[in-house]
């Protein structure tokens, strides 16, 4: 279960001196901070030299602090015109700051003209203080910040990239003797790439004897300031240390990826594809994108409250924030796609449930800014309207087009994307090097490297999976006048949802597992309306008087697991782990054989806006080799093999 987080405080010392009293830490000067950071990371790194020519380059440091390790990193990074074509740094933090404080410690002291305008930029990037894995970008997202807000000992395990350098930054051993333990090394070891580099300002004996019995040979180098040595080193084992080598980016001789599918999963991966330059075929049955569900007129996002922080609410808390951040910028791009921003009531079903989400979020420590429990009154105020029950308000929650959404998002690609309308892909093929998709008179539609497929319940079908189950759900909804809730300002939810549209309001949606019929039916609008009544008890006069069977209405059909978590990650070679299930039966994700260059994203269920950002995130992460945006154990809880995998621990393929 994960840890609530434990924000650092700042204060000062009697001599105007700034520390955090949760760690007894104290800040040097701007100009001692900045030049410590260069002389130990930067120089005793070597990153100027080593980075030149990369594509990528990924830095791992233990401790973040106010970031005057990263802002110096990114500084040098601007500053050499061979630099790699992109820089991530992957940072822990278990104590953060909040973004307030950043700004106040930035300004006293970061003042080095260079490096204040990042500083700047940080601080207006800095994610909500709750728990687990941050990506923010910069400069054009070539230089990404994956910040893990957690104790070391438990994210660095669940951390999966390539590091080529290690930053150990933090405490000293005296004060802080479990960040440098023996579990500490094994995972940089773990993490380490072919002549990964280490530096630090501590020279002591438990720190080398530590870093020596997992590979990296050390060596003592000029110090800084009043500390005459430090230590760096490099990974060079002389023997094996682990079972799996960490990520790398997939051998293709193009950067060219075919995109089944164009709702709100391909879309996504379009955009994420095209912003690492690749060039993308989209290819879509339908004449436009969002045909389908994608094309409701509007969906809701929000995050997930559990009451024991669940998998699907970590993974969706992730996919929220995320979300969040990439459709800011599309917006600051100029793309509008009616996001709305004052917020979205969740209204709790009974005392039960408002009682133990409330204690939930009390528990976590969850800040306002991500959700507020609310008494009724205070509900019916925000919403505009009388409610019945309290229940909580999601600041940044809220609705948008779906459709409009889709639309900016291959806008956003501009001249990397090219469309494929009408192209019904039925089935791949190997062809050689790159990947054929045909259709169902054996015409090539598309060939390239990589086929990702986004095509909901079809996905699995195409890419000729037999381990990959998921249903499809039926979901009507209905569309009611302007009149019939002019006053409410917010979105809600609860049992269904009412979502105030510019011309009306929309409510729903009805839930028919394996339900394929797309005729609209009075029965479905009925129950849609006695929803609604629920929610909004004050409408159930007016209500009654409405004929379900003229009502608008919409039926889109959602694809999911039977888990209720997406599909999103490498294809398995089912064939080979058939022929391999003796030697399986006792496999991890990162054992298993997989189908080069195929990927899938698809089974998004009720949560597409919630999660397709941050599933096309990792899919793209992982085709490139970089640091992965979610721990390992949740992006394996999304992995389209894990049905298959369980197949093999229990011994049904043998």
């Amino acid at each position: 279960m994960t840890q609530p987080l434990a924000p650092a405080t700042l204060a000062f010392r009697g001599d105007g001196t700034p520390y955090s009293p949760r760690y007894d830490d104290i800040y040097r000067s701007a100009s001692g901070a900045l030049a410590e950071a260069r002389h130990v990371f930067v120089d005793g790194n070597r990153l100027v030299e080593r980075w030149r020519g990369r594509r990528l380059f990924t830095v791992l440091e233990t401790g973040f602090g106010i970031g005057t390790n990263f802002l110096a990193t990114w500084a040098a990074w601007r500053a050499d015109p061979a630099h790699a074509e992109r820089l991530a740094f992957v940072s822990i933090e278990k104590h953060p700051f909040s973004a307030d404080d950043l700004r106040s410690l930035h300004a006293r002291f970061v003042v080095d003209a260079t490096v204040s305008p990042l500083a700047a930029q940080l601080a207006d990037a800095w994610p909500l203080l709750v728990p687990g894995i941050h990506r923010l970008e910069f400069d054009g997202g070539r230089v990404t910040l994956t910040i893990a807000l957690g104790d070391a000992l438990d994210m660095l395990p669940r951390l999966w990239l390539r590091a080529d350098a290690f930053y150990l930054d933090g405490f000293a051993p005296a004060k802080n003797p479990e960040l440098w333990s023996q579990p500490v090394f094994k995972a940089m070891a773990r993490l380490a790439g072919e002549q990964a580099t280490f530096a630090t300002y501590s020279c002591a004996g438990q720190i080398r004897r530590g870093l020596e019995a997992v590979g990296f040979v050390c060596a003592k180098a000029p110090g800084f300031a009043d500390k005459r040595e430090m230590l760096v080193g490099r990974f060079a084992p002389r023997w094996r240390v682990r079972r799996h080598e960490p990520p790398v980016p997939l051998a293709l001789d193009e950067r060219h990826a075919i995109v089944i599918g164009a709702g709100l999963a391909g879309c996504a991966l379009v955009e994420r594809l095209a912003a690492r330059g690749w060039r993308v075929t989209l290819l879509e049955r339908h004449a436009r994108v969002a045909n389908e569900t994608s094309g409701n007129p509007a969906g809701v996002f929000h995050p997930l409250l559990s009451r024991d922080e669940s998998v699907a609410t970590r993974i969706t808390r992730a996919g929220f924030l995320m979300a969040l951040q990439r459709w800011r910028a599309l917006e600051a791009a100029g793309h509008d796609f009616k996001r709305s921003t004052h917020g979205l009531l969740q209204i709790s079903s009974d005392d039960d449930e408002a009682r133990g989400l409330t204690e939930a979020i009390g528990t976590q420590g969850y800040p306002n800014a991500f959700v507020q429990p609310l008494s009724r009154a205070d509900c019916s105020e925000l919403a505009g309207v009388p409610l019945e029950r309290g229940g909580w308000c999601y600041p940044q929650g809220g609705s948008l087009d779906p459709a409009a959404l889709c639309a900016a998002l291959c806008a956003q690609a501009g001249d990397a994307l090219t469309w494929r309308t009408g192209a019904s892909a039925a089935r791949i093929e190997r062809d050689g090097q790159t990947w054929a998709v045909l259709d169902a008179n054996g015409a090539t539609l598309a060939r390239a490297g990589v086929v990702i497929f986004a095509n909901a319940h079809e996905a699995a079908r195409v890419a000729g999976l037999r381990h990959a189950p998921t249903h499809v759900v039926r979901g009507q909804l209905t569309r009611l006048s302007a009149q019939t809730a002019a006053d409410l300002h917010v979105p809600l939810i609860g049992d269904g949802y009412a979502v105030p549209l510019a011309d009306g309001l929309l409510t729903g949606a009805t839930y028919e597992l394996d339900d394929t019929d797309t005729t609209v039916r009075a029965s479905g609008n009925a129950e849609n309306l006695l929803r609604l009544e629920r929610l909004l008890p004050h409408l159930a006069h007016e209500l009654t008087r409405l004929d379900a069977s003229t009502l608008r209405a919409r039926v889109g059909f959602r694809c999911l697991t039977s888990d209720r978590l997406p599909m999103a990650g490498p294809l398995a070679d089912e064939a080979e782990c058939v022929r391999q299930a003796g030697s399986l039966n006792g496999a991890w994700p990162l054992d298993l054989p997989r189908s080069t260059g195929l990927f899938g994203l698809f089974a998004l269920g009720s949560r597409g806006l919630v999660w397709s950002t941050l599933a096309a995130e990792l899919v793209v992460s992982q085709l490139e080799g970089e640091p992965w945006p979610l721990e390992r154990d949740l992006a394996e809880h999304l992995d389209p093999a894990r049905y298959l995998l369980r197949a093999l621990r229990q011994r049904l393929l043998d």
